[in-house]
């Protein structure tokens, strides 16, 4: 097995790394998959990593149709309706790997072109995107991991993958078990992404504050709990997070970039998937629901549902 082509469905800042770590290597092979105004804008504005104009070779689905591997960077609530260009890229040689934040997008996938395709992986980046300019830490990024549910080696396909990726900029890990991997990478947004969302606060606040450091460890704990509950120990990757070194301490994490830039959140697939987890394993989650309802209240905010007209109560 040798992948020889890649489609990427999703060129925002986690895409992007792919595209600045694979673009020389792959060449007019490596495919940006975009259709109707998505395409246009591209073709238009182009698109900026760390500066730098990136060659762009475009594709509709069907177009793409049979790479050898399909990476999905789309923001989750993007997913449902990627479902179809997904299936008409996929042949049944494709692999499909998905980048996506949250716990489930495998699953959704799965349930559109078969599970035989997927290759569960994650990203661990720290990158910004302001229009079509986007930025990361590119030799200090952690980048990406991946494996096979129900295998600690790697297969023909891992291996297929860990070639592809040798020889580039890009960081990558394969992972004895990805899905605890997975649910450590889920505690870390829950508990790092959403108060710092809710406060507007750099990183730094995590180690200058104790009252945002016991948001973040108490949410942290939550998912610890449901990830038990459902027979995934992740204890000892929660309680590294809790004290993670951190990034400069300005940087902000996915929530509050969407946030200030005025764009719907992934909060469904972080603190709403918790409240859905911990009622189904009966694990209360009080911190999760005040998140939740917290940076939905954010978003019918910046939505101008708040502004109400000025009154004076002096007599």
């Amino acid at each position: 097995m040798k992948i020889k082509t890649v489609a990427l469905l999703g060129a925002g800042a986690v895409g992007s790394y792919f595209l600045w770590g694979l673009t020389e290597k792959l060449g007019e092979n490596l495919w940006v998959i975009a259709e109707g105004e998505r395409k246009k804008r591209l073709e238009t504005n182009g698109l900026f990593i760390n500066g730098v104009p990136c060659p762009l070779h475009l594709k509709t689905p069907n177009e793409a149709c049979g790479a050898d591997l399909l990476l999905v960077a789309t923001k989750y609530g993007a997913l449902t309706q990627s479902l179809e260009a997904i299936a008409a890229v996929t042949q049944k040689h494709t692999l499909v790997m998905s980048l996506l934040n949250g716990i489930g997008s495998e699953e959704l996938i799965a349930e559109k072109i078969g599970k035989e395709h997927l290759i569960y992986s994650m990203i661990k980046i720290a990158a910004e995107r302001k229009g079509n300019q986007i930025t990361f830490d590119g030799p200090n990024t952690q980048g990406i991991y991946f494996g096979e549910v129900g295998s600690r080696q790697p297969t023909e396909r891992i291996k297929a993958i860990e070639e592809l990726f040798s020889g580039t900029p890009l960081h990558w890990f394969f992972c004895e078990d990805i899905i605890r991997e997975l649910w450590g990478k889920f505690a870390l947004n829950i508990g790092y992404n959403l108060p710092q969302a809710i406060l507007g606060v750099g990183v730094g606040a995590y180690r200058d504050s104790i009252h945002v450091k016991n948001l973040m460890e108490q949410l942290i704990d939550e998912v610890t709990a449901v990830a038990a509950a459902k027979g995934i120990d992740i204890a000892d990757l929660a309680e590294d997070l809790k004290t993670r070194p951190l990034l400069l301490k300005s940087a902000k994490y996915s929530t509050l970039q969407d946030l200030d830039a005025k764009r719907p959140t992934e909060i469904e697939i972080f603190a709403g998937a918790m409240r859905k987890m911990g009622g189904e394993c009966k694990i209360p989650t009080p911190y999760s629901d005040f998140a939740y309802h917290a940076i939905k209240a954010l978003e019918e905010k910046n939505q101008g549902k708040f502004q109400y007209e000025e009154s004076s109560l002096r007599k």
